[in-house]
């Protein structure tokens, strides 16, 4: 059986392998196939399929588009879409620039309380791209403010915190139908991980399998069993398809490629469906 995880991030956004790096590590970890979801940008794509011959890894192109209802924040992946589509661009450069401001606000007063600057911030983001909050967290670890990125956005960094700043996105449902448009196949990420955020309520999940929702992912370490159970009941009362995947973010989390996978008969559904191929060996 193929063993596939659709869900990973590269130091383009907030991993810290290089997409090349990122299809070594798919490799070593006995993958068939991997998707590149880094959010709201593309950028790692060209590196990661000139590594799909070397590591014999096919790479399934996809992005995870930073949401919100009513502040709670949604993430959303998107996979094969058309990356010359003008309404993700545009979409992403608002979420990138409202981001960019509200990480600067966030370091400004965390820096009331803990020894970091805004220029170390940014020397731990990669090179010409978003800083968010992992490089904040960071830069909290880097100064022993705290252990790791994981204990930092348990405390300072969670919504809950007042150092928290919400940042521009656009609707779950908005982002669902920008994502049909440019043939992109969209799926719900993490609905039910209850630990990092306030709960998207279903009645959104209803509007979003309304406007062309996919699949849910529910195989996931920030879903326990009832969390699983509860992704398991949704999905099958809209008719949405099942994934699973470790949300790999390299050394940033402790979460391990190929922890939770997808089944091979989803994946080629929604190769079916995108606007680009699945890149294989």
């Amino acid at each position: 059986m193929p063993r596939i995880d659709p869900h990973a991030h590269s130091a383009l956004s907030d991993g810290t392998d290089a997409p090349a790096e990122l299809m070594a590590a798919a490799a070593a970890a006995g993958l068939d196939a991997v998707g590149l979801t880094d959010h709201d940008t593309f950028a790692g794509w060209d590196e990661a399929a000139g590594a799909v011959e070397t590591t014999g890894v096919a790479l399934i192109r996809g992005v995870e588009m930073s949401c919100a209802a009513d502040g709670i924040t949604v993430h959303l992946l998107g996979y094969l879409p058309d990356p010359d589509d003008p309404g993700l661009a545009a979409a992403f450069d608002e979420t990138i620039r409202s981001r960019a401001t509200r990480a600067r606000r966030m370091v400004d007063a965390l820096a009331c309380d803990y020894p970091i600057t805004w220029e170390q911030v940014v020397a731990l983001a990669p090179s010409g791209g978003p800083v968010g909050r992992p490089h904040i967290a960071d830069a909290l670890v880097a100064v022993g403010a705290f252990p790791d990125r994981s204990s930092a956005f348990a405390r300072a960094l969670h919504p809950s915190g007042p150092y928290y700043v919400h940042h521009w996105a656009p609707t779950p449902v908005d982002a669902v139908r920008l994502l049909v448009a440019a043939g992109g196949v969209p799926v719900l990420a993490h609905p039910r991980a209850r630990a990092r955020q306030r709960l998207l309520p279903e009645s959104v999940i209803d509007e979003m399998a309304d406007a062309g929702l996919f699949g849910i992912e529910r195989d996931h370490r920030d879903h326990g069993p009832a969390d699983r159970a509860d992704v398991d009941r949704i999905a099958a009362r809209l008719g949405l398809r099942i994934t699973g995947s470790s949300d790999y973010h390299g050394s940033g989390k402790p979460n391990r490629l190929g922890e939770n996978l997808t089944e091979a008969a989803v994946i080629d559904e929604i190769a079916e469906r995108g606007h680009l191929e699945v890149l294989h060996p």
